[in-house]
């Protein structure tokens, strides 16, 4: 994770300008780079998305996995390209309003969203991420641990803030809040299994 260019604040419009070779999230104006993803990363990604999207098969909600153009709107703000200062790539997010997906991703606030941890990224997800997701309503919200197996699952009280933090091990199910039935299996999901 880098900053970018000498711009004090960047909005969407400047997020389309940057390069299709290179991966930018833009929080409250400010650009982050991206790194590529660990083969661990994108195992951990390719099996949460593969359980979210067996269940959601045929069901109005969605899952989508990065890179996908996350733009979470400000109060009042609206979706004019000049004007929204916040682009994220969640690893993997869920929404259920389609009429909200836009060309390269999505304006709104989907319903869960999950982020993998990196080194890179530990601060941008524990703590600017937590706060603005949490702030615009998004109703679940996961941090997955890599390197601890862990899974960080915090649910939204009341529509105002997230409560208690409730984590699972590599051998534990995750009932998810918003699908009751939905139960992903960790097991599966870190069982990273590399011949040698």
């Amino acid at each position: 994770m880098s900053l970018s260019k000498e711009k004090e604040k960047y909005t969407f419009a400047d997020y389309l300008k940057f390069p299709d070779s290179e991966r930018w999230e833009i929080i409250d104006g400010i650009s982050y780079m991206q790194s590529a993803s660990t083969w661990q990363h994108q195992s951990i990604s390719r099996e949460l998305m593969l359980q979210f999207g067996e269940y959601l098969r045929n069901n109005q909600c969605q899952v989508f996995a990065s890179p996908f153009d996350l733009r979470l709107p400000e109060i009042e703000e609206k979706d004019i390209e000049e004007d929204v200062t916040n682009v994220y790539q969640p690893d993997l997010l869920v929404v259920c309003d389609n009429s909200r997906l836009r060309g390269t991703g999505y304006y709104g606030v989907p319903s869960l969203i999950i982020e993998i941890l990196s080194p890179s990224t530990v601060r941008i997800d524990r703590l600017l991420k937590f706060n603005i997701y949490e702030k615009v309503g998004v109703k679940e919200y996961w941090i997955v641990e890599p390197d601890t197996k862990l899974v960080n699952v915090f649910v939204l009280e009341d529509n105002k803030r997230y409560g208690r933090i409730e984590l699972y091990t590599e051998t534990d199910k995750v009932t998810v809040s918003i699908f009751p039935d939905l139960v992903v299996d960790l097991s599966k999901v870190f069982d990273i299994n590399v011949s040698t």
